[in-house]
């Protein structure tokens, strides 16, 4: 399984568990932090006091040559188990399965486990909660109880979580066309038209732009907040699409971040389509391009190349309504222009595939490469090999059978055979003495 296969195995083991993909987010977030999502691994900072690597470690538990596995007071696995009693567990329960105690799905069996046994609070809430970061922090605190438990702590895990929703949930690999998105778009915050302050369609507005975080400058809108600039960032939130466009509660703030993000059009003039956002200020004198201060902005949902319709929050009475334009007319401040056609290609998974299409024969090569490593890793030294087998391999390298290229004189221990290799010659040494002591 490569690293990629079991980040999707985790995520869909968990998903079919019941945890929201908020919850499965949250939680795959710190299991990255603290092991890459890596079964095998060994905590770094232990390796060299115990003499092991991940494989070895690994390898030396599962054929019990290594004893003190639950009292070493090394993290180990994803979830980097380290105590006792939790390392104790996670042994018996592989045991009980005849799988490796790196095995990646007994280990999410036994996360599960652990979960639903001892830490019911969390599991209720990563069965429940919408939000990333509430996920991450309880998994973080109540879960994995590290000794960081810092704000950048808990932000960086929260990030990590952020990255594994918007690659299951808000990008998913569904074909979509620019149209089709731009449509979503437009449908999103038509579905609000008509929502009050107050209101039920108000509160789900607010609602669906305050629980995603990172909150704009930290700052959750109120009830009694203009809303022209949440309503925007909700329908972008709502259709997917936040992480190209940002968001943001405030008007001016809204422009300064499409500027920074690159979607930015600095033209009155400019003829907006279906999904783009018009900013108005309300100063503007109508003579030349207006270069004033944002002060509302809506969602274009109709464009016909003379005139456009645009939906907006926060009208006149607190309302969501409509408002019909000119192109090119006064109080048009700009427009916030996301690149559609490349969020929908992004969004069909089109980039990954012709990323891989568009690789030269080297860069293919080395993408092989990399995943053979990973499965099949090479021992280029005697001390590399697992413990259970250095003695034949010893023995092998002694009598000429194996060698890795070098002279023994220069480098007796010199290997250079991958693990499947050497464990074929091993398996063959084996049944060679079996066979020469029969006779």
């Amino acid at each position: 399984m490569t690293g990629a296969e079991r980040e999707k195995y985790i995520w869909s083991r968990l998903t079919a568990a019941g945890l929201t993909p908020a919850g499965a987010a949250g939680l795959m977030g710190n299991l990255k932090d603290e092991s890459a999502l890596n079964p095998r691994n060994l905590q770094n900072t232990s390796e060299k006091r115990l003499g092991f690597t991940d494989d070895t470690y690994t390898e030396a538990v599962d054929f019990g040559n290594y004893t003190n596995f639950a009292g070493d007071g090394a993290g180990y696995g994803l979830a980097q188990w380290t105590t006792p009693s939790r390392k104790a567990a996670l042994l018996a329960y592989a045991r009980t399965t005849g799988k490796s105690v790196g095995d990646v799905e007994t280990q999410v069996d036994f996360l599960l486990r652990e979960l639903a046994g001892s830490f019911k609070s969390v599991f209720s809430l990563l069965k429940t909660t919408k939000d990333v970061r509430a996920a991450s922090d309880a998994v973080l605190l109540q879960f994995e109880r590290p000794r960081d438990q810092s704000e950048a702590a808990q932000a960086r895990r929260a990030g990590y979580g952020k990255t594994y929703f918007d690659r299951y949930v808000q990008a998913q690999a569904v074909a979509v066309t620019e149209n089709q998105l731009r449509r979503r778009v437009a449908d999103t915050i038509q579905a609000w038209i008509g929502a009050k302050k107050g209101s039920a369609l108000h509160a789900e507005i607010l609602a669906v732009y305050n629980g995603y975080k990172p909150l704009a400058r930290g700052y959750t809108m109120k009830t009694t907040d203009a809303y022209c600039a949440a309503t925007v960032s909700a329908a972008y939130i709502r259709a997917g699409i936040a992480a190209w466009t940002g968001t943001e509660c405030g008007v001016e703030k809204f422009t300064l971040v499409a500027k920074a993000r690159g979607i930015w059009v600095e033209s009155d003039a400019h003829v907006p389509a279906v999904g783009d956002a018009c900013v108005y200020d309300w100063q503007d004198n109508g003579v030349g391009d207006c270069v004033g201060s944002g002060d509302h902005i809506g969602i274009v949902t109709a464009s016909n190349g003379t005139t456009f319709t645009v939906t907006e929050g926060n009208m006149s009475g607190g309302v969501v309504g409509t408002r019909n334009v000119k192109v090119n007319a006064r109080y048009i401040r700009g427009f916030i222009c996301p690149d559609f056609a490349a969020i929908a290609a992004e969004l069909s998974g089109k980039h990954e595939r012709e990323e891989i299409e568009n690789m030269s024969k080297e860069e293919l090569k080395a993408l092989i490469r990399e995943v053979l490593n990973e499965e099949n890793p090479v021992y280029q030294d005697l001390k590399d090999v697992p413990e259970h087998w250095r003695p034949t391999a010893a023995a092998l390298l002694e009598a000429g059978a194996v060698n890795g290229g070098t002279p023994a004189e220069v480098c007796a221990t010199d290997l250079n055979l991958r693990k499947e290799t050497l464990k074929a010659v091993v398996v063959a040494a084996a049944y060679h003495d079996a066979q020469a002591g029969k006779q």
